[in-house]
């Protein structure tokens, strides 16, 4: 038993938990994983790009779903919310200060200053973080990364490894749960895969993510984006068509059915 004195007089556990032994392994693989991609960032000159991403990426995946695997598979079943009042990361404590800057960064440079990433122009090779990525690019697409495909791509991996998580968190919820694996399902197979083999079999088509409807997509409408369309046959009218559509008859049938969250 503990002897510690606590003088809070707050009903709930003050104390921030521990982590678990196979926790802090798993933490300390995403670490691994993160801290690749940031020698990627500052222009590490890997022997074998496919490799290193598939490690960088994988140890984040795997820490992400040990780490989940030890916060809930163990317990019983029901909302952990345990001590999130109490984490660094959740309270406004230092690490989601510096959580929230680093995010904040990232967004800018990925907008607006995306050569600091490793964009090259006019066919250039890439280099940086972006190069990293352009073996997986090549793959899917055939065409080296730009800053949007390593975003997607990470953001996918984010889906994917936290959706496992919040699947574990919910295991009690047959709604979360089904709910959970669609949001995973669609980001993968539409938002990333579809567009990239999209362009794979027709080059000349405009970048469409077919689940981010206007205004999400807010070029689709442009002029450049239209005549895109336009000047690839039927498919490319049948996808501008879908925009159309999917703004003013699915968007609004599902949302008067289902509410805001079918999205």
């Amino acid at each position: 038993m503990s002897s510690k004195v606590n003088h809070s007089m707050s009903l709930a556990k003050p104390d921030v938990q521990a982590l678990s032994t196979k926790q802090k392994v798993s933490v300390g693989l995403g670490v691994i994983g993160l801290f690749i991609l940031v020698l990627a960032f500052f222009n590490t000159n890997f022997p074998n790009k496919s490799l290193f991403l598939i490690l960088a990426l994988g140890l984040i995946s795997v820490g992400t779903i040990l780490f989940a695997n030890a916060a809930y598979l163990k317990k019983s079943e029901g909302i952990k919310n345990d001590g999130v009042w109490f984490k660094s990361m959740s309270s406004r404590g230092i690490l989601g200060w510096i959580t929230g800057i680093i995010l904040t960064l990232f967004y800018i440079v990925l907008y607006f200053y995306p050569h600091y990433l490793g964009l090259s122009k006019d066919g250039a090779s890439n280099n940086g973080l972006i190069a990293l990525f352009d073996p997986l690019s090549n793959l899917l697409s055939g065409r080296n990364a730009s800053q949007w495909f390593v975003y997607g791509t990470l953001y996918t991996i984010a889906i994917l490894a936290f959706g496992y998580k919040f699947i574990l968190k919910y295991r009690h919820n047959r709604y979360q749960q089904i709910r959970t694996g669609s949001v995973m399902f669609f980001q993968l197979a539409f938002a990333f895969l579809i567009p990239e083999f999209m362009y794979r079999m027709n080059s000349g088509l405009p970048y469409y993510d077919l689940k981010s409807i206007w205004p999400l997509n807010y070029y689709i409408f442009d002029e450049w984006s239209v005549k895109g369309f336009l000047s690839n046959g039927n498919i490319g009218l049948a996808l501008l068509l879908f925009g159309v559509v999917s703004i003013f008859i699915i968007t609004p049938i599902l949302t008067y059915k289902y509410g805001k969250r079918w999205y």
